[in-house]
């Protein structure tokens, strides 16, 4: 991976880990399916643009955004509203388990005994982590992010599955697009009426959609969409490994949060799970090597 790429791949779990913290914030004045219908909405206000018309792609890109986007942050945002951030985010790592069975069953790519294994304790930090005593009575909240979580990784394979057919910011672009109405429609069906809630919304509160728009969607998803379209995965999913840190930082800071103990021990065990299934050090170093050539 050469320099310039190695900064845009760092945009990643910078810009994704801080956002999901800001959001946490943003859902205590805006439902979720609101929140996040805006900020999609932000997003392809900037991009589409920029990009030509997905011509033979649009059911394809429907499907994505409908399941790796509204479904996703429909249903992950409404369990983040429930729980902090810190245990959030490290049961989001679950996405990566999902993928390597997601992948298994759609794409044929059967997981080695390494990444069985690694599943295996990811599964066991998730345990952990739900078993925390932070999280009583609140498994509501765990069983929407898990859930969430399941539809991002069956997306991420949708998206594997049309190649390299799109660049990274006409696929946020357009997935954006068609994602923000879906959203902004359900927003209104359940969470009713949105306009009192748009109009009591301090401007933090408005910083933080234009964050979640311009910064975690345009730039943080198109920079992921880009790396995928570049390299193979054993180069880009180890990134995700870096989420974690960021969220947990910005939790800290800008929310307050003290991590639970036990929340943070079934962290580590996901981690050390997470990585085992997506880092396999011989391909990685071989990837690497052959990128800077």
């Amino acid at each position: 991976m050469t320099p310039r790429h190695l900064l845009i791949a760092m945009l990643v779990p910078v810009t994704w880990g801080f956002g999901f913290a800001l959001a946490k914030g943003g859902l205590s004045h805006f439902p979720p399916l609101l929140l996040m219908g805006m900020r999609f909405a932000i997003a392809a206000l900037v991009l589409v643009w920029f990009v030509p018309l997905p011509r033979g792609h649009w059911r394809s890109l429907t499907l994505i955004a409908l399941i790796s986007a509204t479904f996703q942050y429909g249903l992950s945002f409404s369990g983040l509203a429930m729980i902090d951030a810190t245990p959030a985010i490290l049961l989001v790592q679950s996405e990566v388990v999902f993928g390597t069975l997601i992948a298994a069953i759609m794409l044929k790519e059967l997981p080695t005994r390494r990444q069985l294994a690694g599943t295996g304790v990811a599964l066991v930090g998730i345990v952990t982590i739900v078993g925390a005593p932070s999280l009583t009575g609140q498994m509501t909240g765990v069983v929407l992010i898990l859930t969430g979580c399941l539809c991002w990784a069956l997306g991420q394979v949708m998206v594997r599955r049309l190649g390299d057919v799109m660049s990274g910011f006409q696929m946020t672009a357009w997935v954006g697009t068609i994602a923000a109405p879906q959203m902004l429609l359900a927003s209104v069906l359940i969470e009713g009426n949105p306009l009192p809630a748009l109009a009591a919304a301090p401007p933090f509160a408005w910083v933080t959609v234009l964050y979640l728009g311009v910064v975690m969607t345009a730039i943080g998803y198109s920079a992921w969409y880009f790396l995928l379209s570049k390299y193979p995965v054993p180069m880009v999913m180890p990134l995700l490994l870096l989420l974690p840190i960021s969220t947990i930082l910005g939790a800290i800071t800008f929310l307050g949060e003290h991590p639970d103990p036990h929340v943070l021990l079934g962290g580590a065990i996901v981690v050390s799970g997470v990585s085992a299934v997506i880092v396999e050090p011989a391909q990685f170093r071989r990837l690497f090597r052959r990128s800077d050539v």
